[in-house]
């Protein structure tokens, strides 16, 4: 596919055909990644992650020595099943 870089504002950007973003698995706000490497400009959809931390960060500082334990949230209110 050929495109052409246009000024939108203060800003440019890249017209992408709708083919082009179903190929790469991507729809419109979708968040991505751009790096350049050796001068070819590389597009890769961005690792979603939900706050600041995935959930292998969170998990290994987890100490290896932890014991879950059970909490009493006391006797139910509504219509809970326990």
């Amino acid at each position: 596919m050929h495109t052409k870089i246009q000024k939108w504002g203060n800003s440019q950007g890249l017209r992408l055909s709708k083919s082009v973003l179903a190929d790469a698995q991507l729809k419109v706000g979708d968040e991505v990644d751009v790096r350049v490497k050796d001068g070819i400009m590389i597009v890769t959809a961005a690792k979603k992650i939900r706050g600041k931390h995935s959930l292998e960060d969170l998990v290994a500082c987890i100490p290896e020595d932890y014991q879950a334990e059970e909490v009493d949230w006391d006797d139910p209110v509504g219509r809970e099943d326990w």
